[in-house]
C-alpha cells in the first residue's frame, strides 16, 4: 500500500518532529475527516507500506532525516510557485525552496521526485507573460534533477471562493496557451509536464494528461511492478492512486489563500494549539472511551523485476 501525506497539509514543512516520532514508533492514529468517531491504525511497516508519498512546499526540515527513512521507498512532490506573501503567506522564498528541492533529489534520486506548479491563476500580477518567464527560470535552476513538472489551474472550491474572492478560472484559451508554451518550454530542458485532473484538452500539445501520482510514477520510485487493488478515485476526472492520506484539514499553516484544504486561520490556529508532536494522531489524542480500528494493510509489491 502506499501512504500519502500531503492532500490535507503540509507534514515536511510543519510537522516533521510528529512524523518522524510516528516512523520510530511504527504506528499512526488517522480521523476519518468526515466521521471524527472513527479512528484507524495504520501500521508504518516497509513490509505492507510500499512507498511514503509527500507533497510539500518546503522539504528542508525533512532533509537531516532522509537517511532514517531510506527503509521506506519514497516519492516526493515539492511544490514550487512564482506567487510571493501576498497569495502564499508563510512559505519560504523560491530560490531556497529550489536549492532544498535540488539537494533532496541528489539524496534520493531523480525517480524519486516532481516538482509541482500548480494551482495556476492569472490576475493582474502573475499575468501569462509572467507565468512563462518565471517558469522557464525555474526549468533552468531545476534541470537535471527532476523529470517531470505537474500542473493544474485553480478551482474555485467553496473555500477557495471564501478565502480567495479575487480568484477567477483561467479560461480555456489561456488554459491551451500556458499547456502549449510549458510542454515547449519544458522540452528544452528535459522536463515532461503533466496535468492533473484537467481532462485531455491539452494532450495535443504535448502534455501528459494520464494523471500525477499514477502507477507508473510509484513503480518507476520503487523499482518493481504493482498490483494495485481498483478503486474509486475521490474525483472523476483523477486517475491518480492517491493511497492513505495520514494528515488532517485545518492544520496547514502556509495560509495560501488558494488552499481547499483549511477553513479559516483560526481553525488552523485551534488545531496547531492542540498537536502534540509525541501524540500518535495529528491533532489531539484519543479521548477517553475512544477506540481504534486496524487498517487492513498489504503489500502492492508483485515481487518481478521492472523495467525502470
Amino acid at each position: 500500500m502506499i501512504i500519502n501525506t500531503g492532500m490535507r497539509t503540509d507534514i515536511p514543512a510543519f510537522y516533521f518532529e510528529w512524523f518522524m516520532n510516528r516512523i520510530r514508533e511504527g504506528y499512526v492514529l488517522v480521523r476519518n475527516p468526515y466521521r471524527q468517531d472513527w479512528i484507524t491504525r495504520y501500521e508504518l511497516d516497509p513490509d505492507v507500506v510500499d512507498c511514503i508519498a509527500f507533497c510539500t512546499k518546503n522539504p528542508a526540515p525533512m532533509l537531516k532525516y532522509i537517511d532514517e527513512l531510506k527503509r521506506f521507498h519514497q516519492y516526493w512532490f515539492v511544490t514550487i510557485t512564482p506567487y510571493g506573501k501576498d497569495v502564499e503567506l508563510n512559505v519560504s522564498p523560491k530560490e531556497q525552496v529550489m536549492q532544498n528541492f535540488i539537494t533532496l533529489s541528489k539524496a534520493i534520486g531523480i525517480n524519486c521526485i516532481g516538482w509541482r506548479y500548480d494551482p495556476i491563476f492569472i490576475d493582474s500580477t502573475y499575468t501569462l507573460e509572467r507565468h512563462l518567464s518565471d517558469f522557464e527560470t525555474m526549468c533552468r535552476t531545476l534541470s537535471g534533477y527532476t523529470e517531470v513538472c505537474v500542473i493544474s489551474f485553480i478551482d474555485i472550491y467553496e473555500k477557495v471562493a471564501r478565502n480567495f474572492p479575487q480568484a477567477r478560472t483561467v479560461t480555456p484559451q489561456e488554459r491551451v496557451a500556458i499547456g502549449k508554451a510549458f510542454a515547449e518550454i519544458g522540452q528544452r530542458y528535459g522536463i515532461s509536464i503533466k496535468a492533473c485532473a484537467e481532462g485531455n484538452d491539452l494532450a495535443p500539445f504535448g502534455v501528459d494528461c494520464n494523471g500525477c501520482m499514477t502507477q507508473e510514477t510509484f513503480e518507476a520510485a520503487i523499482g518493481c511492478s504493482l498490483d494495485i487493488p481498483k478503486k474509486k478515485s475521490q474525483r472523476a476526472e483523477c486517475s491518480c492512486v492517491l493511497g492513505t492520506d495520514i494528515g488532517a484539514y485545518d492544520t496547514c499553516a502556509h495560509f495560501c489563500r488558494y488552499c481547499y484544504a483549511n477553513t479559516n486561520r483560526e481553525n488552523v490556529r485551534r488545531n496547531i494549539r492542540l498537536h502534540d508532536p509525541n501524540s500518535p494522531s495529528l491533532v489531539g489524542t484519543l479521548c477517553e472511551g475512544e477506540t481504534f480500528h486496524p487498517a487492513e494493510q498489504v503489500s502492492w509489491i508483485n515481487n518481478q523485476l521492472s523495467f525502470f
